[in-house]
């Protein structure tokens, strides 16, 4: 499956965006879909995750309760709708997929084998 991440841009702190991945060349409704982000000079880091069915979340402290992550399998797209934002928040942000068979909750990124190119999200203060 391909993925296609859109949404990002510049907003000051305290403001909101809407991450949209939308997947094209197949259908997401077996996956497990997550997004990470990558600041300059650090490694991917772990920001959410949704299993197939919507069953469960799992999000990184980081963007706990100010970050959610949802999905919308008739139109193949995962969102992630990103409250409260701070500087630090800033990163470029990319989805994966990986098959869920038992609604496990992975965080690692080497778990996930489809990625879309990143969005840029740029948070200033």
């Amino acid at each position: 499956v391909q993925l296609q991440a859109s949404g990002g841009g510049l907003v000051q702190a305290g403001g909101s965006l809407r991450l949209s991945c939308a997947a094209s060349g197949g259908t997401i409704d077996s996956d497990a879909m997550a997004w990470f982000r990558q600041a300059p000079g650090e490694d991917r880091e772990f920001v959410a995750t949704i299993s197939k069915g919507a069953i469960r979340t799992y999000y990184a402290d980081s963007v706990k309760d100010r970050f959610t992550i949802s999905r919308d399998d008739a139109k193949n797209t995962v969102y992630l709708q990103m409250n409260s934002l701070k500087p630090e928040d800033t990163a470029v942000y990319s989805c994966a997929a990986r098959y869920d068979a038992v609604y496990t909750i992975e965080t690692s990124p080497g778990g996930y084998d489809d990625w879309g190119q990143g969005t840029l999200v740029t948070v200033s203060s």
